[in-house]
């Protein structure tokens, strides 16, 4: 499998635009939340590709794969079998939905979320799910490589105190005993390496609105995409 750069247009749709919300922005800014609420109040379907890229991460782990043994990692890829229902992410029928957020695969998803390889399938995968539209789709890519021609696209931010507040209260909520700086630290890490990655990094695109949701309650980020979406649609 030769890695290669997703293709600008996404198969099966035509014109300019098409019914799929694209919400992008750097991790813990509240993103997979946010576009579950936004689907609920269209009565669309949402897609979490971060899961996705989570699941596959699971995959390499629990097999002992390296992305650096091609032979191997290109004989897991083509196996590799995701499907979300629900909201529930499933590997080969297994619900992951609680293991893909263990702190370990947190810090495994970056590298292999780079990966052109894995990119390549998981985009392809993405794509064939979209393609009829009325999803809400989040992600670090979605407006700017997955879905270029999503008729609404919004890139989500918050400060960094503001998102590492966030991800510690949901570490402690789940019996978790996080420490607040090292919340930070991994989080500004990942935030350099999606940035500064090679294939699809993140970066907001030139058609998304750029929504700061620091000082924004949940209800008021997802009033505000859904009447941006409305108002162009």
């Amino acid at each position: 499998m030769e890695p290669r750069e997703p293709a600008p247009r996404t198969p099966g749709i035509t014109g300019s635009t098409f019914p799929l919300i694209a919400i992008d922005g750097p991790s813990g800014v509240g993103k997979s939340t946010t576009a579950r609420r936004v689907a609920e109040r269209l009565g669309w379907q949402y897609l979490d590709t971060g899961a996705m890229y989570r699941a596959a991460a699971l995959a390499l782990h629990r097999t002992g794969t390296s992305l650096e043994d091609r032979s191997a990692l290109e004989r897991l890829l083509a196996g590799l079998e995701l499907s979300q229902e629900g909201g529930r992410m499933f590997l080969r029928g297994e619900d992951v939905s609680e293991a893909i957020r263990s702190q370990e695969i947190t810090r495994l998803v970056t590298p292999v979320s780079a990966d052109a390889r894995v990119r390549e399938l998981l985009v392809d995968q993405q794509r064939h799910i979209g393609s009829r539209g009325r999803w809400v789709v989040d992600g670090r890519d979605i407006g700017t490589v997955v879905f270029p021609q999503a008729c609404c696209k919004i890139f989500l931010t918050a400060s960094p105190a503001a998102r590492a507040r966030r991800r510690f209260l949901e570490l402690q909520a789940k019996g978790q005993m996080p420490d607040l700086e090292a919340v930070l630290a991994d989080l500004q890490r990942r935030d350099q390496a999606d940035s500064t990655r090679a294939v699809a990094p993140l970066r907001k695109a030139e058609d998304a609105e750029e929504l700061d949701s620091s000082d924004l309650s949940l209800d008021q980020v997802v009033e505000r995409i859904v009447a941006r979406h409305l108002a162009h649609s």
